[in-house]
């Protein structure tokens, strides 16, 4: 058994399962006993968002936020465990993403702040940490890693599919029959979503898209933001809150026309903005799609699901959406099952990453190992 655990651009809490991965798993179907989510306490959740800009005494502030981060998994860790009676030692590994506060690949790194030496102390499991500095060892992006992941639990349909992660940031894995596995960045997922509301209304996120849903989309302001050059490049590339944030927004905002809008209107803009940039990414890598299944927690979002649906129609009407919940697994377990899927490959000595998908000069093993 291998437990994972996943905590997002969201910024909203740990995710964690645990997963029954045999050695000899080829794909399809895995079966998870627990799955359980801690949500943030608000005073590391300011501290994570206050790292992702550069400021004063920062080494120490993210050593302390990093610790709290540890124990926050060990938390979980000891929930999924509960749940099921099932010992420590029955885990072969964790698998932890840890908190992105920098991902410049451009430069050569990309940082997930964590302390998985003292995970490893508290849970008296194995941990597997630092997935993604390897691949851009390897001249890679580092991301995304799910859709090889997606490929081995959701590409066995002999169909073109397309698995979309709406977290802060949104990516998408695009699944061939022939086993063709490719997938980037598209753009924002929640992150401008969530900031917006929370600078207006004081809330983490939107729930249902509900303020998005009472306001209207500007067409001027939707086309100013998609002149946005991060989506016009060509794959493998990958973003992070180092571009999409407020003061970004704020840039598209200066218009004096912008300045009429209602905050409910840029809300709703926002989320047609995230709709559809996933759409035309699809339309233009996967025409043929037949299939596209949403995780993440844009997923939970009935508006930006409706809107999605909407620019969906204009570039693959053929499409059928649904969340992942119609292949097995719910929305928000995806991720933290991926990252039980890699530590599993770590065990193995197997490559976790995809050169096609994350541009590095080959397969790679991922993660480092800090032992009980």
């Amino acid at each position: 058994m291998y437990i994972g655990l996943m905590s997002g651009t969201s910024l909203d809490g740990v995710d964690g399962v645990l997963a029954d991965i045999p050695d000899h798993y080829a794909g399809g179907p895995l079966t998870m006993p627990a799955a359980v989510h801690v949500p943030f306490p608000p005073e590391l959740r300011a501290d994570l968002m206050a790292l992702q800009a550069p400021g004063h005494n920062e080494i120490e502030r993210e050593a302390l936020a990093s610790q709290t981060l540890a124990r926050l998994y060990a938390d979980c860790v000891a929930k999924l465990l509960a749940q099921t009676a099932v010992p420590p030692g029955r885990v072969r590994a964790i698998g932890v993403h840890g908190q992105t506060v920098r991902h410049r690949p451009e430069l050569g790194f990309t940082r997930q702040i964590n302390q998985p030496a003292l995970l490893a102390e508290l849970a008296g499991i194995d941990v597997i940490a630092d997935f993604r500095s390897r691949d851009i060892a390897a001249g890679g992006q580092g991301a995304p890693l799910v859709p090889a992941f997606h490929q081995a639990v959701f590409g066995q349909a002999g169909e073109t599919r397309v698995v979309v992660n709406i977290g802060g940031i949104a990516n998408i894995s695009l699944l061939l029959p022939d086993g063709t596995v490719s997938g980037f960045d598209t753009g924002p997922g929640n992150v401008l979503l969530d900031g917006w509301i929370g600078r207006h209304r004081g809330l983490p996120y939107d729930a249902n898209g509900a303020w998005a849903a009472s306001g209207h989309c500007c067409a001027q302001l939707l086309e100013r933001m998609l002149t946005e050059p991060y989506l016009a490049l060509p794959p493998p590339k990958s973003t992070g809150r180092d571009l999409f944030h407020l003061d970004w927004l704020a840039a598209r905002l200066a218009e004096p026309a912008a300045a009429r809008l209602a905050p409910q209107d840029i809300q709703a803009t926002l989320t047609d903005f995230t709709a559809e940039t996933i759409a035309q990414a699809i339309g233009q890598h996967a025409p043929g799609v037949a299939a596209v299944y949403v995780c993440g927690g844009g997923a939970y979002s009935r508006h930006l699901m409706q809107q999605l649906a909407g620019a969906l129609r204009q570039y693959c009407p053929q499409a059928a959406l649904d969340t992942t919940e119609a292949l097995g697994i719910a929305p928000n377990q995806v991720e933290a099952l991926a990252f039980a899927w890699l530590a599993q490959r770590f065990c193995l000595r197997q490559p976790g990453n995809l050169p096609a998908v994350t541009g590095a000069r080959g397969g790679r093993i991922l993660g480092a190992l800090y032992p009980a």
